[in-house]
């Protein structure tokens, strides 16, 4: 019997890591990202929607969306500044997870005949350039705003579930689980070492937030 022998992981150079980014940030803005998971299923069919259901379910699902492009930005221009191979694996890895959350939102959208925000690819490339300098000021700080990032979505999630039809079934099961997802990506930067952000930055983040949310509620 003969055996091979495994290979080492390959590691990418930095020209790799630049045009694996751009395939995925031009793949998170046309729209067609692949998700790995379906959709949660909601535990009972929807109810019927008047039209302000549903407008108010798709203004939200688009907030929602907005966040999703938001954080496949942030992680992907965190997961290109590090030099640590295992906390870039650990970045991509949660990016993935939120690709899954993006198509979620995206498909919710269709459902409910209305479209994403006009604006995503300047939501996109702002949180691209924070994420930029977060990872090149240093690792701890790159996870403290993934840390501080997810607290402030999964907040808004929250909300959301309190201002959602309760006949959007479908909506709401959504939100549930990417909300879960989202504590669980800020307890994991917490446990590798991220650090608590200045006052004044968590600040300046929740205005930016509210700046894009009501934006996004309508564009």
């Amino acid at each position: 019997m003969q055996f091979q022998s495994r290979r080492p992981a390959r590691i990418l150079s930095r020209a790799d890591l630049w045009i694996s980014t751009l395939d995925h940030g031009l793949k998170t803005l046309a729209g067609v990202a692949p998700m790995a998971r379906p959709a949660p299923a909601p535990t009972s069919p929807d109810s019927e929607l008047d039209e302000s259901q549903r407008k108010l379910s798709a203004s939200l699902m688009r907030v929602n969306h907005v966040g999703e492009v938001c954080a496949q930005a942030l992680y992907r221009a965190q997961a290109l500044s590090t030099r640590d191979e295992e906390l870039r694996e650990h970045l991509e890895h949660a990016a993935q997870e939120e690709i899954d959350h993006l198509a979620w939102c995206a498909d919710r959208l269709r459902d409910l005949n209305d479209r994403p925000s006009l604006l995503n690819p300047l939501w996109y490339g702002g949180a691209f350039a924070i994420g930029t300098v977060a990872g090149l000021i240093g690792d701890k700080v790159s996870l403290g705003f993934v840390i501080e990032t997810e607290r402030q979505v999964e907040a808004h999630l929250a909300s959301h579930l309190e201002r959602l039809p309760e006949g959007d079934r479908s909506s709401r099961a959504i939100v549930a689980q990417m909300k879960d997802e989202e504590a669980r990506h800020a307890a994991e930067a917490r446990a590798r070492g991220g650090v608590e952000l200045p006052a004044p930055v968590r600040g300046l983040m929740r205005m930016a937030a509210k700046v894009m949310t009501r934006t996004a509620h309508h564009l």
